[in-house]
């Protein structure tokens, strides 16, 4: 809105044209979200503590979690709304990317907010039934995949890219929409697992973001795209408003969830979240160098995975309990120690991806 709103004015002012860049949006998408973020989470919180929303805890967990018992969550609703408003504030409306993704956000953000609302108000401990659930999440990645494949207009866009090769493109026509569906929902529940402790999801989640707005803004510019040998595709820098945007909301709810956490996302933010980080990979062609960024939720998800096929398979567990950073506290490392850990992980694996952009 902003951006129209600028462009009308820089007919009479040449000033406002500043505002068409990008760079100059994501900065200012950044620093939307973080003070939209900052300025209503105490009231969220409020809010939440007086409507007694809080977050239940497992009695067979770590018993040093058992303290957090009744910490106000469903917080995660609150990063989605600053994404949200920031994205129509900044990002260019008629671009039809924006609204796909949009799409992702909100509605994978939906389907966390009705398993938090079933288990936190209505008091019902299962939540949203799993199979409805993960209907609703493959409905959603199979609608955007369907979207994205219909309003594709260049063959590449529908391309398997491979990082570390130059000229490695794997056509994947129709196939292309599970493997969309395969990213967004994957990406959507790895993250979800992986926020279990205070700030171990949302810092992740913000430094791949950011890693991610910066492949989006090298493929929607066809000199730097042709220059680093990676795919152009028109349209696909405007992802980087709404990677800005998401590297400042997480910022702004990091401020009341690190240790001690006084809000917890919820998985209305997870699964939103995680979501929106598998549409912009896949926008940007890039869902293999979402996996080495995002390694640790990848290694979250894959701890569950073996935990529960050993378990059935054996009788045995592999790990003292997954996801994996259980384990680390009960073999008694502090909380913090397993948080920060996994944010330095994260940092060098986002590093590691961008190198990706010389390494062909």
């Amino acid at each position: 809105m902003l951006l129209w709103l600028t462009a009308f004015l820089s007919n009479y002012y040449r000033a406002f044209h500043v505002f068409q860049y990008l760079t100059l949006r994501a900065i200012l998408a950044s620093l939307t979200a973080f003070l939209i973020s900052l300025l209503l989470a105490p009231k969220m919180i409020r809010t939440l503590s007086y409507r007694q929303i809080g977050q239940a805890i497992r009695t067979d967990g770590p018993q040093a979690h058992l303290s957090k018992a009744g910490t106000p969550t469903m917080g995660g609703a609150l990063i989605l709304i600053a994404i949200v408003m920031t994205i129509l504030l900044w990002a260019n409306l008629n671009n039809h990317l924006i609204w796909i993704v949009l799409l992702g956000i909100v509605g994978f953000g939906l389907i966390g907010f009705a398993d938090d609302y079933l288990k936190l108000m209505l008091k019902n401990s299962r939540g949203l039934i799993p199979r409805w659930k993960y209907l609703w999440q493959s409905t959603l990645g199979l609608t955007i995949g369907v979207l994205l494949y219909m309003n594709a207009t260049l063959p590449v866009e529908t391309q398997l890219v491979v990082p570390f090769f130059k000229n490695l493109l794997i056509p994947l026509g129709i196939f292309y929409i599970p493997w969309v569906y395969f990213v967004i929902v994957g990406s959507s529940n790895a993250v979800n697992l992986t926020d279990g402790l205070d700030g171990l999801a949302i810092m992740p989640t913000v430094l791949v973001g950011g890693g991610l707005g910066i492949f989006a803004y090298l493929t929607g510019n066809i000199t730097y795209a042709k220059y680093l040998a990676i795919p152009f595709i028109p349209g696909a820098g405007e992802m980087v408003v709404i990677c800005g945007a998401i590297v400042g909301a997480g910022l702004g709810f990091l401020w009341f969830n690190t240790y001690p956490a006084q809000v917890f996302m919820g998985d209305v933010g997870a699964l939103g979240l995680g979501a929106a980080l598998g549409c912009i990979a896949v926008v940007v062609r890039q869902e293999f160098v979402l996996l080495i960024m995002g390694g640790v939720f990848a290694l979250e998800t894959i701890s569950v995975i073996l935990q529960v096929a050993s378990f059935k398979l054996t009788g045995k567990r592999i790990f003292r309990m997954a996801p994996i950073h259980h384990h680390f506290e009960l073999k008694g490392w502090p909380e913090p120690r397993i948080i920060v850990r996994f944010w330095i992980i994260t940092f060098i694996l986002v590093l590691f991806g961008l190198a990706t952009l010389k390494l062909r």
